[in-house]
């Protein structure tokens, strides 16, 4: 909105032509989103536990996590305003990868509030049958690969890392891989949310990554030289992906250790989905796989532990799965096993960055 107030006032005041630029935009999305979660953060826990939207802790998890029974959850609900509100404020919204990744951001929202809900009134860790959140998370993955699959200028061309001159072209089963990385990338923050701003604080280091994925993508000259795939108003993601980093910084000042809100289901999935389709939209859809190499690791140790204890008739790979469990149980603390996380994902960002050369 404020692009649109105040962008066309370049052709009287020199200024104001400042707000073409998407690197200006992106900065300032961020500082927007960020704001707002600080500002909104305490009155928001405060509501929460009035309403007594307390999380329900597992009972086969570590017991040193019953202390956060209680700890007011949904705070994802905070995140999903602050970004859509600099969103709205900083794109350009006749950008349809804009509305996309918005619709995927509040749909699988919503998804992630039923779910915390149906926990919360029910008492206990379980909300929503898998297969039927499942069944929302792919009608809404699939609505949007066909979008993508259907619309002018875009291919279904998957970008391999490291190989600059091998693109296969999948046609119409394009749409099933982008569904699956969509509802897998949300899954898998959902998995990795278990311990103290473990999941937010690689969920902003990614998009972090992406916002320069999107820029270079979007951008026709820049995306020539790296050799990588063009995707014309690609770059307009660089202001969500901003805001999504000023939103998440803004959540971790409330949820780092000791927590005092926790992102919830409504915060993984949308987070997780969003991470997904703009991975997708920007041709950097295998490349997810390093940068979100956490959220990989995690989802891998849960079903590695799950297939190996049934095969083996009761035996575990892991002490608890997912992994950060497991580290815990070894006698790490929860704070040691959060920041270790986020320096590998650090360590994974940069060596995603590099590929952009190595190809």
């Amino acid at each position: 909105m404020i692009y649109y107030l105040l962008y066309p006032l370049h052709t009287t005041i020199s200024f104001f032509n400042v707000f073409r630029y998407i690197t200006f935009r992106t900065i300032f999305a961020s500082i927007t989103a960020l704001l707002i979660c600080l500002l909104l953060g305490k009155w928001m826990i405060q509501k929460l536990q009035g309403m007594q939207i307390g999380q329900q802790i597992r009972n086969d998890g570590p017991q040193s996590h019953l202390v956060k029974k209680g700890t007011p959850t949904m705070g994802g609900m905070l995140i999903i305003f602050a970004v859509v509100i600099a969103t709205l404020l900083w794109t350009n919204l006749s950008d349809v990868y804009v509305w996309l990744v918005l619709l995927v951001t509040v749909g699988f929202g919503l998804i992630g509030f039923v779910d915390d809900y149906r926990k919360l009134t029910g008492k206990s860790a379980k909300g929503v049958s898998g297969k039927k959140r499942l069944t929302g998370e792919i009608i809404i993955a699939l609505f949007v690969g066909i979008i993508l699959y259907i619309k002018p200028g875009f291919n279904s061309h998957v970008t391999i890392p490291f190989f600059k001159t091998v693109l296969p072209d999948l046609g119409w089963v394009y749409i099933l891989l982008s569904t699956f990385i969509v509802v897998g990338a949300a899954n898998a923050v959902n998995l990795t949310d278990g311990l103290d701003g473990l999941a937010i604080g690689p969920v902003i280091i990614c998009f972090a990554t992406y916002i320069l994925f999107a820029y270079f993508a979007g951008n026709v000259k820049t995306s020539t030289y790296l050799q990588i795939v063009h995707v014309s108003g690609a770059g307009e993601l660089a202001v969500f992906c901003g805001a999504l980093v000023g939103a998440g910084l803004g959540f971790l000042w409330f949820n780092t250790y000791p927590a005092e809100v926790f992102m919830g289901d409504v915060g993984s999935l949308s987070l997780g989905g969003a991470l997904g389709t703009v991975a997708i939209i920007t041709k950097q859809e295998i490349l997810l796989a390093i940068v979100g190499g956490i959220f990989v690791v995690e989802t891998f140790s849960v079903i590695f532990q799950v297939g190996y204890f049934k095969l083996t008739g009761g035996k575990r790979i892991l002490r608890m799965a997912p992994l950060h469990h497991h580290f815990e149980l070894k006698g790490w603390a929860e704070p040691k096993v959060i920041v270790r996380f986020w320096i590998i994902s650090i360590l994974l960002a940069l060596v995603a960055i590099s590929t952009l050369k190595l190809r």
